[in-house]
């Protein structure tokens, strides 16, 4: 198996995880948090593909999905147009509300597919690209991808847990 193979793979054990997440929710069970400082499914699943996309249009050189799809529109939020939730205060994290999963995963699902056209484009020698210099060592295309993965799943996870908190008993 090829490594962008890998790659694909572990972006789409991302997706599964993010649409058992959120499927069958309402937007009140969406937009819940399991106390005032905690963050909602809504949240979880928005910033995550905002890192996603953020970083895999960078990457590539493309423009993200989130302005270019029409998605900012469609999420109306009442923050920053380039906001990916990095950093955001419990109160901004609140204010990431979703009329619908379909709104949501629909963004997920083009970010996704954003993501996998790209890594199908990839040969090996891509993964060694340098993408940020900002960092010591230099971050590579690779490590980046590896690290968004990371993050996507860290975040999928937290989001299945509080889907189990706010569906147990039923």
């Amino acid at each position: 198996m090829k490594g962008t193979e890998v790659l694909a793979d572990a972006f789409g054990r991302i997706q599964g995880v993010v649409h058992e997440a959120v499927e069958g929710l309402n937007a009140g069970q969406l937009d819940a948090r399991i106390d005032p400082g905690a963050n909602s499914i809504t949240w979880l699943v928005w910033h995550l593909t905002r890192i996603q996309d953020d970083h895999v249009a960078d990457a590539a050189g493309w423009d993200q999905v989130w302005q270019a799809g029409g998605w900012e529109e469609r999420f109306a939020l009442p923050l920053p147009a380039d906001s990916t939730g990095y950093g955001h205060t419990a109160r901004q994290a609140g204010s990431v509300r979703v009329e619908s999963g379909e709104l949501l995963l629909g963004y997920f699902d083009a970010v996704h597919e954003q993501t996998e056209r790209f890594l199908r484009g990839l040969h090996a020698a891509d993964l060694d690209r340098v993408v940020d210099e900002r960092w010591d060592p230099p971050v590579t295309l690779g490590v980046r991808l590896i690290s968004v993965i990371g993050d996507d799943l860290q975040h999928a996870g937290q989001a299945a847990f509080v889907r189990g908190v706010l569906t147990r008993g039923r």
